[in-house]
Protein backbone atom coordinates (compact mmCIF):
# COMPACT_ATOMS: atom_id res chain seq x y z
CA UNK A 1 0.00 0.00 0.00
CA UNK A 2 1.40 3.38 -1.05
CA UNK A 3 -0.23 6.39 0.61
CA UNK A 4 -0.17 10.11 -0.11
CA UNK A 5 0.46 11.74 3.26
CA UNK A 6 0.25 15.47 4.02
CA UNK A 7 1.92 16.53 7.26
CA UNK A 8 0.49 19.66 8.91
CA UNK A 9 3.32 20.74 11.18
CA UNK A 10 5.51 23.58 12.36
CA UNK A 11 8.05 24.11 9.61
CA UNK A 12 10.31 21.09 9.22
CA UNK A 13 13.36 23.36 9.39
CA UNK A 14 12.60 24.06 13.07
CA UNK A 15 12.49 20.48 14.38
CA UNK A 16 15.15 18.88 16.57
CA UNK A 17 15.47 15.52 14.84
CA UNK A 18 16.97 13.80 17.90
CA UNK A 19 13.64 13.83 19.71
CA UNK A 20 10.97 14.91 17.25
CA UNK A 21 8.10 12.47 16.89
CA UNK A 22 6.76 14.03 13.67
CA UNK A 23 10.17 13.53 12.10
CA UNK A 24 10.27 9.91 13.29
CA UNK A 25 6.82 9.25 11.79
CA UNK A 26 7.93 10.86 8.53
CA UNK A 27 11.07 8.72 8.34
CA UNK A 28 9.07 5.53 8.78
CA UNK A 29 6.42 6.58 6.25
CA UNK A 30 9.13 7.29 3.70
CA UNK A 31 10.82 3.96 4.44
CA UNK A 32 7.53 2.23 3.60
CA UNK A 33 7.32 3.96 0.23
CA UNK A 34 4.62 6.47 1.09
CA UNK A 35 4.70 9.91 -0.56
CA UNK A 36 5.20 12.76 1.93
CA UNK A 37 3.98 16.34 1.56
CA UNK A 38 4.70 19.20 3.96
CA UNK A 39 2.70 22.29 4.86
CA UNK A 40 2.33 24.69 7.77
CA UNK A 41 -1.08 25.60 9.28
CA UNK A 42 -1.05 29.12 7.82
CA UNK A 43 -1.27 27.56 4.35
CA UNK A 44 -4.71 26.05 4.93
CA UNK A 45 -7.47 27.53 2.77
CA UNK A 46 -11.21 26.87 2.68
CA UNK A 47 -13.03 27.80 -0.53
CA UNK A 48 -16.63 26.84 -1.30
CA UNK A 49 -16.55 23.89 1.06
CA UNK A 50 -13.22 22.52 -0.20
CA UNK A 51 -9.97 22.55 1.77
CA UNK A 52 -6.69 23.42 0.08
CA UNK A 53 -3.08 23.83 1.16
CA UNK A 54 0.13 24.70 -0.63
CA UNK A 55 1.95 21.39 -0.33
CA UNK A 56 5.66 20.79 -0.80
CA UNK A 57 6.85 17.28 -1.56
CA UNK A 58 9.15 16.31 1.30
CA UNK A 59 12.11 13.97 1.64
CA UNK A 60 13.64 13.39 5.06
CA UNK A 61 17.05 12.13 6.20
CA UNK A 62 18.29 11.27 9.67
CA UNK A 63 21.18 13.73 9.30
CA UNK A 64 21.56 16.81 11.46
CA UNK A 65 21.82 19.96 9.40
CA UNK A 66 20.57 18.22 6.26
CA UNK A 67 17.45 16.46 7.48
CA UNK A 68 14.96 17.50 4.79
CA UNK A 69 14.41 18.54 1.19
CA UNK A 70 11.27 20.32 0.03
CA UNK A 71 9.89 20.67 -3.46
CA UNK A 72 8.06 23.66 -4.88
CA UNK A 73 4.70 24.50 -3.24
CA UNK A 74 1.65 23.33 -5.20
CA UNK A 75 -1.90 24.35 -4.31
CA UNK A 76 -3.63 21.02 -3.62
CA UNK A 77 -7.11 19.90 -2.61
CA UNK A 78 -6.44 17.98 0.62
CA UNK A 79 -9.23 15.53 -0.23
CA UNK A 80 -6.75 14.11 -2.77
CA UNK A 81 -4.57 12.94 0.11
CA UNK A 82 -5.00 9.55 1.76
CA UNK A 83 -3.82 10.77 5.18
CA UNK A 84 -3.28 14.11 6.90
CA UNK A 85 -1.13 14.12 10.03
CA UNK A 86 -2.31 16.88 12.38
CA UNK A 87 1.01 17.51 14.07
CA UNK A 88 1.63 21.20 14.72
CA UNK A 89 2.48 21.98 18.32
CA UNK A 90 0.08 23.87 20.59
CA UNK A 91 -0.76 26.45 21.97
CA UNK A 92 -4.28 25.14 21.72
CA UNK A 93 -5.76 28.49 20.76
CA UNK A 94 -8.47 29.67 18.36
CA UNK A 95 -6.05 29.32 15.44
CA UNK A 96 -5.50 25.66 16.33
CA UNK A 97 -9.23 25.11 16.80
CA UNK A 98 -9.98 26.69 13.41
CA UNK A 99 -7.66 24.22 11.67
CA UNK A 100 -9.63 21.36 13.23
CA UNK A 101 -12.88 22.76 11.84
CA UNK A 102 -11.32 22.95 8.38
CA UNK A 103 -9.81 19.47 8.48
CA UNK A 104 -13.10 18.04 9.71
CA UNK A 105 -14.46 18.81 6.23
CA UNK A 106 -12.23 16.15 4.64
CA UNK A 107 -12.23 13.51 7.40
CA UNK A 108 -12.70 10.51 7.28
CA UNK A 109 -12.55 10.25 3.45
CA UNK A 110 -9.07 11.59 3.96
CA UNK A 111 -7.97 10.07 7.27
CA UNK A 112 -6.93 12.88 9.61
CA UNK A 113 -4.79 11.66 12.52
CA UNK A 114 -5.78 12.36 15.20
CA UNK A 115 -9.50 12.88 14.45
CA UNK A 116 -9.80 16.70 14.27
CA UNK A 117 -13.27 16.97 15.83
CA UNK A 118 -12.21 14.92 18.85
CA UNK A 119 -8.90 16.80 19.13
CA UNK A 120 -10.93 19.99 19.32
CA UNK A 121 -13.30 18.52 21.91
CA UNK A 122 -10.60 16.91 24.06
CA UNK A 123 -8.25 19.61 25.39
CA UNK A 124 -5.45 17.79 27.11
CA UNK A 125 -5.94 19.15 30.63
CA UNK A 126 -9.75 18.91 30.41
CA UNK A 127 -10.15 15.50 28.74
CA UNK A 128 -8.25 13.90 31.61
CA UNK A 129 -10.81 15.22 34.12
CA UNK A 130 -13.26 12.64 32.78
CA UNK A 131 -11.27 10.19 34.92
CA UNK A 132 -11.21 11.92 38.33
CA UNK A 133 -10.50 8.68 40.16
CA UNK A 134 -7.15 8.45 38.32
CA UNK A 135 -6.05 12.05 38.92
CA UNK A 136 -4.64 14.11 41.77
CA UNK A 137 -7.09 16.59 43.28
CA UNK A 138 -7.69 19.24 40.61
CA UNK A 139 -9.32 22.66 40.43
CA UNK A 140 -10.18 24.61 37.25
CA UNK A 141 -11.14 28.22 37.95
CA UNK A 142 -10.25 31.93 37.72
CA UNK A 143 -11.74 32.59 41.17
CA UNK A 144 -8.91 33.63 43.50
CA UNK A 145 -10.91 32.65 46.57
CA UNK A 146 -11.34 29.11 45.22
CA UNK A 147 -7.59 28.87 44.58
CA UNK A 148 -6.79 30.15 48.07
CA UNK A 149 -9.16 27.62 49.65
CA UNK A 150 -7.65 24.80 47.59
CA UNK A 151 -4.19 25.81 48.75
CA UNK A 152 -5.26 25.91 52.39
CA UNK A 153 -6.55 22.36 51.95
CA UNK A 154 -3.49 20.86 50.27
CA UNK A 155 -0.53 23.16 51.04
CA UNK A 156 1.83 22.55 48.12
CA UNK A 157 0.13 23.17 44.78
CA UNK A 158 0.88 23.41 41.08
CA UNK A 159 -0.67 26.21 39.01
CA UNK A 160 -0.51 26.20 35.21
CA UNK A 161 -2.32 27.60 32.16
CA UNK A 162 -5.26 25.48 31.08
CA UNK A 163 -4.19 25.47 27.44
CA UNK A 164 -0.42 25.69 27.85
CA UNK A 165 2.11 23.15 26.63
CA UNK A 166 5.68 22.07 27.08
CA UNK A 167 5.80 23.04 30.75
CA UNK A 168 5.42 26.76 29.97
CA UNK A 169 3.92 28.75 32.83
CA UNK A 170 3.94 25.88 35.34
CA UNK A 171 4.50 27.07 38.93
CA UNK A 172 5.02 25.09 42.13
CA UNK A 173 3.94 27.04 45.22
CA UNK A 174 4.77 25.70 48.64
CA UNK A 175 2.38 26.31 51.52
CA UNK A 176 4.62 29.13 52.84
CA UNK A 177 5.08 30.87 49.49
CA UNK A 178 3.76 34.46 49.56
CA UNK A 179 3.49 34.94 45.80
CA UNK A 180 0.06 33.41 45.17
CA UNK A 181 -1.85 36.69 44.83
CA UNK A 182 0.74 38.20 42.51
CA UNK A 183 0.84 35.04 40.42
CA UNK A 184 -2.95 35.01 40.04
CA UNK A 185 -2.90 38.69 39.04
CA UNK A 186 -0.29 37.93 36.37
CA UNK A 187 -2.20 34.89 35.09
CA UNK A 188 -5.39 36.97 34.96
CA UNK A 189 -3.65 39.52 32.74
CA UNK A 190 -2.07 36.89 30.48
CA UNK A 191 -4.94 34.42 30.03
CA UNK A 192 -8.65 34.87 29.41
CA UNK A 193 -9.26 31.22 30.28
CA UNK A 194 -9.42 29.63 33.73
CA UNK A 195 -6.28 28.20 35.32
CA UNK A 196 -5.69 24.65 36.46
CA UNK A 197 -4.55 24.00 40.03
CA UNK A 198 -3.49 20.59 41.32
CA UNK A 199 -2.19 19.07 44.51
CA UNK A 200 1.60 18.90 44.21
CA UNK A 201 2.81 15.33 43.76
CA UNK A 202 6.15 14.78 45.51
CA UNK A 203 6.73 11.72 43.34
CA UNK A 204 7.57 14.09 40.47
CA UNK A 205 11.13 14.13 41.87
CA UNK A 206 11.33 10.48 40.80
CA UNK A 207 10.05 11.37 37.35
CA UNK A 208 7.08 12.21 35.17
CA UNK A 209 6.44 9.18 33.01
CA UNK A 210 5.36 9.58 29.38
CA UNK A 211 3.40 6.54 28.21
CA UNK A 212 2.52 6.24 24.52
CA UNK A 213 -0.61 4.46 23.34
CA UNK A 214 -1.44 3.35 19.81
CA UNK A 215 -5.15 2.87 19.13
CA UNK A 216 -5.84 2.73 22.86
CA UNK A 217 -3.10 0.22 23.76
CA UNK A 218 0.13 1.11 25.64
CA UNK A 219 3.22 0.43 23.52
CA UNK A 220 6.09 2.18 25.30
CA UNK A 221 7.20 4.56 28.02
CA UNK A 222 10.06 6.77 29.13
CA UNK A 223 10.66 8.46 32.46
CA UNK A 224 11.48 12.18 32.52
CA UNK A 225 13.30 13.33 35.64
CA UNK A 226 13.36 17.05 36.48
CA UNK A 227 16.62 18.89 37.00
CA UNK A 228 17.65 19.60 40.61
CA UNK A 229 16.20 23.12 40.71
CA UNK A 230 13.16 22.50 38.50
CA UNK A 231 9.64 21.30 39.20
CA UNK A 232 9.09 20.60 35.50
CA UNK A 233 10.32 17.42 33.88
CA UNK A 234 9.94 18.53 30.24
CA UNK A 235 13.15 17.71 28.41
CA UNK A 236 13.50 21.10 26.72
CA UNK A 237 13.74 22.73 30.18
CA UNK A 238 16.41 20.36 31.44
CA UNK A 239 14.49 17.17 32.21
CA UNK A 240 16.46 13.94 31.78
CA UNK A 241 15.00 11.00 29.88
CA UNK A 242 15.70 7.54 31.28
CA UNK A 243 14.69 3.98 30.58
CA UNK A 244 11.68 2.69 32.49
CA UNK A 245 9.10 -0.09 32.71
CA UNK A 246 5.38 0.25 33.25
CA UNK A 247 3.92 -0.52 36.66
CA UNK A 248 0.71 -2.37 37.39
CA UNK A 249 -0.97 0.92 38.32
CA UNK A 250 0.08 2.46 34.99
CA UNK A 251 -1.35 -0.49 33.09
CA UNK A 252 -4.56 -0.07 35.08
CA UNK A 253 -4.70 3.60 34.02
CA UNK A 254 -4.18 2.66 30.36
CA UNK A 255 -6.86 -0.01 30.51
CA UNK A 256 -9.26 2.51 32.01
CA UNK A 257 -8.76 5.23 29.41
CA UNK A 258 -8.08 3.00 26.39
CA UNK A 259 -11.71 2.48 25.30
CA UNK A 260 -12.34 6.26 25.31
CA UNK A 261 -9.26 6.81 23.15
CA UNK A 262 -10.43 4.25 20.61
CA UNK A 263 -13.96 5.65 20.55
CA UNK A 264 -12.58 9.10 19.71
CA UNK A 265 -10.35 7.84 16.93
CA UNK A 266 -7.13 8.73 18.73
CA UNK A 267 -4.45 6.61 17.06
CA UNK A 268 -1.45 8.26 18.75
CA UNK A 269 -1.71 9.49 22.35
CA UNK A 270 0.81 10.33 25.05
CA UNK A 271 -0.21 10.37 28.70
CA UNK A 272 1.71 11.81 31.64
CA UNK A 273 1.81 9.85 34.90
CA UNK A 274 3.38 10.94 38.19
CA UNK A 275 3.42 8.25 40.86
CA UNK A 276 -0.04 6.71 40.84
CA UNK A 277 -1.78 9.57 39.05
CA UNK A 278 -2.40 10.62 35.47
CA UNK A 279 -2.06 14.38 34.92
CA UNK A 280 -2.59 14.89 31.16
CA UNK A 281 -3.80 13.09 28.03
CA UNK A 282 -1.90 14.53 25.07
CA UNK A 283 -3.76 14.20 21.76
CA UNK A 284 -2.54 17.17 19.70
CA UNK A 285 1.09 16.31 18.90
CA UNK A 286 2.30 13.81 21.52
CA UNK A 287 6.04 13.17 21.68
CA UNK A 288 8.39 10.49 23.02
CA UNK A 289 8.57 8.04 20.09
CA UNK A 290 12.29 8.49 19.41
CA UNK A 291 13.21 8.38 23.10
CA UNK A 292 11.37 5.07 23.65
CA UNK A 293 13.25 3.46 20.75
CA UNK A 294 16.55 4.97 21.90
CA UNK A 295 16.22 3.14 25.23
CA UNK A 296 15.51 -0.19 23.58
CA UNK A 297 11.73 -0.01 23.52
CA UNK A 298 9.27 -0.61 20.71
CA UNK A 299 9.52 0.99 17.28
CA UNK A 300 6.39 3.05 17.83
CA UNK A 301 6.61 4.81 14.47
CA UNK A 302 6.25 1.41 12.80
CA UNK A 303 3.32 0.47 15.06
CA UNK A 304 1.68 3.80 14.25
CA UNK A 305 1.84 3.23 10.50
CA UNK A 306 0.64 -0.34 10.92
CA UNK A 307 -2.48 1.10 12.58
CA UNK A 308 -2.96 3.84 9.98
CA UNK A 309 -2.52 1.46 7.05
CA UNK A 310 -5.04 -0.92 8.58
CA UNK A 311 -7.59 1.88 8.86
CA UNK A 312 -6.96 3.01 5.28
CA UNK A 313 -7.30 -0.57 4.06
Amino acid sequence: MSLKIAVQMDHVSTVNIDGDTTFALSLEAQRRGHALFHYTPDRLTQRDGRIFARLEEMRVRDEKGAHYTLGEPVRTDLSEMDVVLLRQDPPFDMNYITTTHMLERIHPKTLVVNDPAWVRNSPEKIFVTEFPELMPETLITKDAQEVAAFRREFGDIIIKPLYGNGGAGVFHLGDADRNLSSLLEMFGQMFREPFIVQRYLKDVRKGDKRIILIDGEPVGAINRVPADFESRSNMHVGGRAEKTVMTGREREICARIGPSLKERGFILVGIDVIGDYITEINVTSPTGVREVKKFGGADIAALFWDAVEAKRA
